[in-house]
């Protein structure tokens, strides 16, 4: 049965590589090198970005690239060697060197995942510490701002997924675009991931109501007990303070349910009830000042609200979709539940009026100490943090594309600005709501542009209507 299962991931793998040798966009080498877009932005193409008049940012938890892509064909995966994996990293309990290893397992349970857990994880750049601090589990979490965190015992931070977990992914990836090199805008957890995802920055405010007494905070504003009742106070400017003054329709749709991410471990924790009037580590926008000043807090509303929408071809052009614990994969969440997840939003849209003008950015908000091999860039004393998945699913999208552009969620806030508010950015000198934010992170020299993943010039492509109960082998 193992033979078999080798054998058909081989032969899945190689009819990709044999479709990407058909179409002629890529090398069908097993590895890339990192490189810029081999597709320029062109003044034509940035003008065609008004085709899209729908954006929608959907937003799963804590996986690292390589633990989902890290064998896709053509991208900058797991170091191999004929074919099997040649890196390997040391495991402090037992001093033996450990592979990325192909796990089956539809659980998982990662490791701790806050600002000095990225930081061990990186190790400088050396991309050894994952073991070392999962094993180390809630021990290692600086309460109170850290995130949830392994459960004791072996870990499976080593462990990677392929096609034949996570088939609807890699289809995904084969028929649009695969990002191989999206980094979490910050080096943290949910809570300031979220931060960056809405308004480019993660601070505390000392003074309510005061943008101009926000000061940066990488770790979380406010502790998860915080966040989740009522006490939290974003005051700084976050992107739909500049969609409303441009009169620009957007909506943040909740998955009611639970959260998972707790103060003492994900595994086992009393569970934390979401819904969308509940402020919390996945829903910040209503502890922002400008929602409530701008009367938009009807604007974060309930997962169901989506679905209609997406039918009845009214989707707002800018929506965010968060999940809920049980369909996040956010360990312990099964993998394949979050997929189904994900699937049911892309056919939602594809089946509606509205797919021919949608662009569809689905990424996963931390790396949730599972291992990537790739060091993140410095960006700004923030970022960037760990690398995670990025797909676009789009009519426009490009077929079968590997990006190796240097991207981050400032990626998305700057493709909503050139789309919809003429080029402008969240920048304390020209937004009109001030505040002190260190840098202006859509302008980053190092920062892609997603435009690169499109070509405006096709006619719109059909839907590609997936199952939500795929077949895994």
């Amino acid at each position: 049965m193992q033979h078999i299962g080798r054998l058909s991931r081989r032969v899945w793998q190689m009819g990709l590589v044999c479709l990407i040798m058909a179409t002629g966009l890529m090398a069908c080498s097993s590895q890339a090198t990192p490189s810029a877009s081999s597709t320029p932005t062109s003044t034509t193409a940035t003008s065609d970005i008004h085709k899209i008049k729908h954006v929608i940012v959907v937003m799963q938890e804590n996986r690292s690239f390589d633990s989902y892509f890290g064998t896709y064909p053509g991208a900058d995966g797991i170091p191999m060697k004929n074919g099997a994996p040649s890196v390997c990293i040391n495991d402090p309990k037992t001093n033996q060197c450990v592979k990325p290893y192909h796990d089956t397992q539809d659980l998982n349970h990662g490791g701790p995942h806050g600002e000095a857990n990225a930081a061990n994880d990186i190790n400088q750049g050396k991309m050894d510490g994952f073991i070392g601090q999962a094993e180390k589990g809630k021990g290692s979490c600086n309460t109170p701002n850290d995130p949830a965190c392994s459960v004791k015992g072996q870990t499976d931070v080593m462990g990677y997924h392929d096609g034949n977990e996570i088939p609807n992914y890699w289809s995904y990836a084969k028929n649009f675009v695969l990002q191989d090199h999206m980094f979490e805008p910050n080096s943290s957890w949910s809570l300031p991931s979220h931060l960056f995802m809405v308004s480019g920055w993660s601070a505390y405010c000392s003074r309510p109501g005061n943008a101009s007494s926000c000061t940066n905070n990488n770790k979380g504003p406010v502790t998860l007990k915080q966040a989740n009742k009522y006490t939290a106070d974003y005051a700084w400017t976050d992107l739909t303070y500049l969609l409303h003054k441009a009169n620009i329709g957007w909506a943040y749709y909740v998955a009611p349910g639970t959260e998972p991410d707790c103060e003492d471990n994900a595994a086992s924790c009393q569970s934390v009830k979401q819904k969308a009037a509940t402020p919390g580590i996945w829903n910040p926008l209503p502890d922002f000042d400008t929602v409530k000043q701008d009367g938009q807090l009807k604007n974060v509303q309930s997962l169901d609200n989506f679905y209609s929408a997406a039918k009845q071809g009214t989707l707002p052009a800018v929506s965010w979709i968060t999940p809920n614990g049980k369909n996040s994969e956010h360990p312990p969440a099964l993998v394949s539940t979050g997929e189904s997840y994900v699937t049911q939003l892309v056919n939602a849209v594809m089946s509606g009026p509205d797919w021919d003008s949608t662009a569809i950015f689905l990424s996963w908000d931390d790396w949730g100490g599972f291992y990537d091999h790739v060091k993140p860039p410095t960006v700004d004393q923030n970022g960037y943090g760990l690398r995670v998945p990025g797909l676009v699913i789009s009519a426009y999208a490009r077929q079968g594309y590997i990006d190796h552009q240097t991207l981050s969620f400032d990626a998305y806030l700057k493709f909503i600005e050139d789309d919809f508010l003429n080029g402008s950015r969240l920048d304390p000198k020209t937004d009109g709501r001030p505040d002190p934010r260190p840098d202006v992170r859509e302008n980053a020299a190092i920062l892609g542009n997603l435009v690169n993943d499109f070509d405006f010039k096709q006619a719109p492509r059909k839907p590609l209507m997936l199952s939500t109960t795929p077949k895994t082998s």
